[in-house]
């Protein structure tokens, strides 16, 4: 297994292929980039995949508790993954949380970021009604044997551990008014392109809404809704969704 050092600690990356440009996937919260592997077939032909497991999950050396700004500092894992590949530009997936990732990345190292896709996230700010939501199916997650099942794949036998511990950083981000973005997103230069599903219960209702009014704060970025799918998007409809990422990193 490889690994390199950030603030002393170990995170885990594999690449794969020596196809194109290189492109990083970023997972969600208490997921790891195994959620990835089944879908490899998808874009190794076209690209040279890069995973990482954030620090404290999956193959990752496990922290005391998340950082405040968890998203941004995942965002400068990311970074430190790139420079010490020595890489002078990549694309960046990004599905869920890890797309808040991908877009603080973005937004932090232009320099280093060719494009983004920006998967199953809420956009701008929580909708109403989010942490109590998350609370909510955090505990029936733990109870529920499918749950509890994706968990301990991602993350070994730990996983409790590591969920309780994502859950609180997630609830501080509104107790504490955490700033999801490190820099404001109307700062974006990169091309982005955002990816969502109406069906999506773990989102916002008026997601395509959003999706808009980002793109007309920002400018230059493109929305892709799908009519059915679960949560998130690149697993939901994989294929589908692997011809339009091929599509928009090519173009």
């Amino acid at each position: 297994m490889t690994y390199f050092k950030y603030k002393n600690k170990d995170i885990y990356y594999k690449e794969y292929s020596n196809c194109g440009e290189p492109l990083i996937l970023l997972h969600g919260n208490t997921a790891s980039s195994v959620m990835f592997e089944l879908l490899l077939p998808l874009y190794t032909p076209y690209f040279k995949v890069i995973l990482i497991d954030f620090l404290g999950n999956g193959k990752s050396e496990r922290v005391d508790d998340f950082a405040k700004e968890m998203w941004y500092d995942q965002a400068l894992q990311t970074i430190a993954l790139i420079e010490h590949l020595g890489y002078e530009k990549v694309n960046l997936l990004g599905t869920s949380g890890g797309a808040y990732t991908a877009l603080n990345a973005a937004l932090e190292r232009p320099d280093l970021i060719k494009k983004v896709i920006a998967d199953s996230f809420d956009g701008r700010d929580f909708h109403q009604g989010w942490m109590s939501g998350l609370i909510r199916d955090r505990v029936q997650a733990v109870h529920d044997p499918q749950a509890s099942q994706f968990y301990a794949w991602c993350q070994g036998d730990d996983w409790k551990d590591i969920v309780e511990k994502d859950t609180m950083a997630l609830v501080r981000y509104v107790k504490e008014n955490v700033p999801i973005y490190h820099h404001p997103l109307k700062n974006l230069q990169v091309p982005y392109l955002m990816v969502g599903s109406v069906e999506d219960e773990l989102l916002r209702n008026d997601l395509e809404e959003e999706y808009h009014g980002i793109a007309d704060e920002v400018g230059h970025g493109m929305i892709e809704m799908y009519p059915h799918g679960e949560h998130p998007m690149v697993l939901s409809n994989a294929e589908a969704f692997a011809l339009s990422a091929k599509a928009f990193f090519q173009s």
